[in-house]
């Protein structure tokens, strides 16, 4: 019997903080600008995308005609109904993130593109050590309070695992500066981003704790005139639904012709390289 993976996300507390989303949406706005541009390159023509996400308010637009679908557990896609899904700046709050994947392929024609944009990497990873260090100094202990990120391998290799050809898993880091720790804090409520994971503490922080955050924040990660920076990358994961017209990679020692011939050199072997002279 299969076990359900633990939920990550409270699904209301998340949706409450989505529902409140509006503002200043930087990060999906360079998000949305990546995936045009990534869109732009592929010679092809999409007549039936669809697009997964938690702000329809941000996303609706993107792709017209596209449809648009919740990131919830179970996705509302039809198989093999669509030649392009997005899935955009959610999958980071998903406790089943190769199920999403899975679902998405499922979704997909043959020789159809499947696009993410995420959070991950170091996103965040200045606040996160700024609220752990105050928290262990003034209670002795830690709560979740910031979300985990997924590092850029992990994430593709779930494209493999969820079965997509040809997968490819990228960054773009983006590195913003802020006066004061609350104008981040305000930056993450407009993009519904504010902590809703399951396991966090439902009782109100101390304001001491965020008091101290933002001491140790300007005494690590300012620069010399006192502005705070924050790192958000943007993860990328562009995988297509197999096909038999799709260009396979070849099997191991199956070459038919030496590198050194194709290139006309000449090989020579190896040399021991010299050893380093001994430190004083």
């Amino acid at each position: 019997m299969t076990q359900s993976p633990p939920d990550i996300a409270d699904r209301t507390a998340l949706a409450r903080n989505r529902a409140r989303a509006g503002g200043d949406l930087f990060l999906h706005d360079l998000a949305r600008e990546e995936l045009q541009l990534r869109l732009s390159e592929v010679n092809r023509r999409f007549t039936q995308p669809a697009v997964i996400c938690g702000l329809p308010q941000v996303w609706g637009d993107f792709l017209p005609g596209a449809r648009v679908v919740a990131d919830d557990p179970v996705l509302a896609l039809e198989r093999g109904a669509h030649d392009l899904v997005i899935h955009a700046m959610s999958l980071h709050w998903a406790s089943d993130p190769v199920g999403q994947l899975v679902q998405a392929r499922h979704a997909l024609r043959p020789d159809g593109l499947f696009l993410a944009v995420l959070p991950g990497g170091q996103t965040l990873a200045e606040l996160r050590a700024a609220l752990a260090q105050a928290e262990v100094e003034l209670t002795g202990g830690l709560s979740p309070r910031v979300l985990p990120m997924a590092e850029l391998r992990d994430l593709g290799a779930l494209l493999q695992r969820a079965g997509f050809a040809l997968p490819v898993a990228d960054v773009t880091s983006q590195q913003v500066q802020y006066r004061a720790l609350r104008t981040l804090f305000g930056d993450l409520r407009a993009m519904g981003e504010q902590n809703a994971l399951a396991a966090r503490r439902r009782n109100s922080a101390p304001r001491r704790l965020f008091d101290r955050a933002a001491e140790i924040y300007a005494a690590h990660f300012a620069d010399p005139a006192g502005l705070l920076r924050a790192t958000f990358d943007l993860v990328f994961l562009t995988g297509w639904a197999p096909a038999e017209n799709q260009p396979k990679p070849l099997r191991p020692g199956s070459a038919q012709t030496r590198l050194a011939d194709a290139l006309g050199a000449t090989e020579r072997p190896l040399r021991d390289p010299p050893k380093p002279a001994p430190k004083d």
